[in-house]
């Protein structure tokens, strides 16, 4: 699982079918001091996050569509929950 704050959301004209209903948002991921790490990834928002939220982010292609419940989704990170909090 990766942590990470919602910095933009995607928006394409056509879509694979298995996306439909879901956002694509862009998630900044922190490093190991929950910091912006410049390093950035394309994920399905499932929890309905938005810009500026910190998010909680699977980034493992097999519990992806788990998650989604599609086995052959082509899909590698989910976005799976909204983070109030981080306690060191």
């Amino acid at each position: 699982m990766i942590s990470g704050i919602v910095t933009g959301e995607l928006h394409a004209t056509i879509q694979h079918p298995d996306y439909a209903g879901h956002k694509l948002l862009v998630v900044e991921k922190f490093n190991a001091r929950q910091q912006p790490s410049g390093n950035y990834l394309v994920a399905i928002d499932t929890v309905d996050a938005g810009r500026g939220d910190t998010v909680l982010v699977l980034d493992e292609g097999n519990g992806a569509r788990q998650v989604l419940g599609n086995k052959t989704a082509p899909v590698r990170s989910v976005i799976v929950g909204i983070i109030d909090a981080i306690n060191p």
